[in-house]
């Protein structure tokens, strides 16, 4: 007779552990994770391609289309990757994501600005959507008692991801070259993606860890399919808590350098490593958040994300002479940042169920491609309106007040949004 066990699941003499899950995630996520150091290619980038239209800067471009992709793909995928299991998904991810980085790196070698847009924003996006969300409606399965830790420690690899590339990404375009980097990493990528991919499965129908007993009302007895829950208000609730928690982190990111180095007169390279230290506390706030939602609450998880970081910027605009206090509060909201995307999951999983979760996240993320082009955009457009009404000589340090308030503005929206989020009644089975 099959055993199952809290460690894994025996049949005979084969034995499965579940924490290899969480590994296999993990080897996935880091790889899809260096989009976000992808900024290191952009000067390189424009060295090798120069002349190109403004509207059609190679390494920009190729970024925002990366990010909206990864939403997109991962919606449009949801429920393929739910019919076809995560090693399907993972494997396709590992590809799609492999060959972008190897289509972009011919393209620079041949100096085609068309084949690194195809390569880096299209494929190498739709890699990323679909290895974003192949791990984790397995992961929600395995992981029924502790499912904020379980998907909070493949969410952080994501994070760890932009950090080790970061530094990868400038040694090896040192020594080898921009196009050639890009074929290493697509292939080394690849390999350790379809490693994750060969150990990732479902469990057996039916299974839980040992031990543990479901509460009353369960996910499982009221799972909805992806389109039953976009019927619902509480989808829309949580894809604008998402929306704005990704907005207000991804904007302050995409000026965090600018912003160290107007305000505290920072040189590049200081600024660079601080943004390297947030990538950090990214990946560290994925977890630690994921999991004291566990025991805290989701909703009241998102409740603290909102209340504090509304305080934070409007604080920011306040420590112009206070260095160590203006690069704590970053690295606080980059906890939340990262801690909103691995917390998400396990909220979608509470609220409706666990057996299509994958297709549903992949709805959501939706909102991080909008989240991608309106964050940036808020920020950069009224700092330059603001840097284009200065006088000659005049200090640049206040002309991020106005953005960071309507940050702050937008957080405070998304704190009654939270506040409106309750469970379903009488929701239909699958």
């Amino acid at each position: 007779m099959s055993t199952f066990t809290a460690a894994g699941v025996s049949s005979g003499e084969t034995t499965f552990n579940r924490w290899l899950i969480p590994v296999a995630a993990v080897l996935v996520h880091i790889c899809i994770g260096s989009v976000y150091a992808w900024s290191t290619f952009n000067r390189p980038i424009l060295a090798l391609l120069p002349g190109q239209p403004s509207w059609f800067s190679p390494p920009y471009t190729t970024f925002s289309t990366a990010l909206v992709f990864l939403g997109l793909s991962a919606a449009v995928g949801g429920p393929w990757v739910e019919r076809k299991g995560p090693r399907a998904a993972a494997t396709a991810a590992a590809g799609l994501f492999g060959a972008g980085l190897v289509i972009g790196g011919i393209g620079l070698a041949m100096q085609q600005a068309v084949l690194v847009f195809l390569g880096m924003g299209v494929i190498g996006g739709m890699g990323c959507g679909l290895g974003y969300i192949a791990p984790v409606s397995t992961l929600v399965k395995w992981f029924p008692d502790r499912r904020g830790m379980a998907t909070g420690m493949a969410i952080m690899g994501f994070g760890g991801g932009a950090f080790l590339a970061g530094y990868l990404n400038v040694y090896f375009m040192k020594l080898l070259g921009v196009p050639v980097t890009l074929l290493a990493l697509g292939g080394s990528y690849f390999v350790i993606m379809i490693t994750g991919a060969r150990m990732i499965r479902r469990p057996p129908p039916g299974w839980k860890p040992e031990g543990w007993t479901p509460p009353e009302k369960t996910a499982s007895e009221r799972s909805l399919t992806r389109n039953q829950a976009l019927r619902t208000t509480p989808f829309y609730l949580l894809w604008g808590m998402l929306f704005v928690n990704i907005t207000a982190g991804i904007g302050i990111l995409a000026q965090a350098s600018p912003m160290m180095q107007d305000m505290f007169g920072r040189t590049p390279v200081e600024a660079a490593a601080v943004v390297s230290v947030i990538s950090l506390f990214n990946a560290g706030g994925r977890f630690f958040w994921a999991s004291l939602s566990d025991y805290l609450g989701r909703r009241n998880t998102y409740a603290v994300f909102f209340v504090a970081q509304v305080g934070l910027f409007l604080l920011i605009p306040r420590l112009q002479n206070e260095w160590v206090w203006f690069q704590a509060a970053l690295f606080v909201i980059f906890t939340m940042y990262g801690g909103g995307f691995a917390t998400i999951p396990a909220f979608l999983a509470d609220l409706f169920g666990t057996e299509n979760v994958g297709a549903i996240h992949g709805a959501i993320l939706t909102a991080w491609s909008a989240a991608a082009v309106t964050g940036p955009m808020i920020i950069t457009e009224l700092s330059n309106q603001a840097k284009a009404h200065l006088r000659p000589g005049e200090s640049k340090v206040h002309i991020y007040d106005q953005p960071l308030q309507v940050l702050a503005v937008l957080l405070g929206v998304a704190f009654v949004l939270t506040m409106l989020v309750r469970p379903l009644k009488n929701a239909k089975r699958t």
